[in-house]
């Protein structure tokens, strides 16, 4: 009876120690496996040969060896990135400048990146070398030519930070100006040119108002003339016309006179009335 049980404590045992080992296996394989997610890639630092320069690993699962092995993964999707500088224009004026700069790393070059720059590349080297070019840039336009030529600023800020960037295995993929503002001075410089130039419009419409009104006046005035000189021919030609004018004005001044509510007693002689007088005449 000991002897059936000693076995079945042997055979227990046994499975235990199995089980176990099957663990460790388990751990082991789990520990050798690592993940490279999409839009990142990887590469692997040893603790004896260092940086494998040669090897990117791509999205998937990948095999390592533990404890000697350790992956370093790199998000190699585009990322934007907004950098703001103050600096100055060719005619002195200072100008705060916003970029979004978008920017990934060149992944045939992660091992160098890491070398160089770690994981935090963008970090140590977009700030600083944005500032650079801005302010090289900036420093050939004055401040009126920032706005109007924005376009050409533009390109010419991305094309040096393309460039500059390229040394430090850094991919640019665009790069614009997002925000543009001057100092108090040079801003309330321009609105006071804006104002001077819509109250010299106002001084210009209201001269050519004038000069209207005036042409308006010597129309007027020869109209007056010409017409005083028809009446004239006419009164010499036709004596009797003084005579229709007496008679339509005095029917002029009897119909507002029939329309007032008041009784009015006038004299005829002074309202050109005397219509008898004329028509004797």
């Amino acid at each position: 009876k000991n002897f059936i049980v000693a076995e079945h404590i042997k055979a227990a045992g046994s499975a235990g120690a199995g089980l176990s080992l099957l663990g460790a296996v388990g751990v082991f394989l789990y520990n050798s496996l690592f993940t490279v997610d999409p839009g990142h890639r990887a590469i692997m630092y040893n603790r004896i040969s260092g940086i494998n320069s040669n090897k990117i690993y791509i999205e998937g699962t990948h095999f390592k060896i533990v404890y000697f092995d350790r992956p370093i993964i790199y998000d190699v999707r585009t990322h934007p990135r907004i950098i703001s500088s103050l600096t100055g224009t060719k005619d002195l004026q200072m100008a705060n400048v916003s970029l979004r700069v978008l920017s990934r790393p060149n992944i045939e070059a992660l091992p160098t990146v890491y070398r160089t720059l770690g994981k935090d590349y963008d970090e140590r080297v977009l700030p600083s070398i944005v500032n650079e070019i801005l302010k090289s840039v900036v420093a050939q336009f004055n401040a009126t030519q920032l706005l109007t030529q924005r376009e050409q600023v533009s390109r010419m800020i991305r094309q040096n930070l393309i460039s500059r960037a390229n040394d430090f295995n850094i991919i640019v993929d665009d790069v614009s100006i997002t925000h543009l503002t001057f100092g108090k001075e040079f801003t309330e410089a321009i609105e006071a040119k804006q104002v001077a130039a819509q109250q010299a419009e106002m001084a210009k419409y209201v001269v050519l108002q004038a000069e209207q009104e005036k042409l308006g006046m010597i129309i007027k005035a020869e109209g007056e003339s010409k017409s005083a000189q028809l009446i004239g021919s006419a009164i010499v030609a036709n004596p009797a016309y003084i005579r229709l004018k007496k008679i339509e004005t005095a029917q002029e001044i009897a119909n507002i006179l029939s329309q007032s509510r008041n009784r009015v007693l006038l004299s005829s002689d002074c309202l050109l009335m005397n219509l008898k007088d004329l028509l004797d005449k």
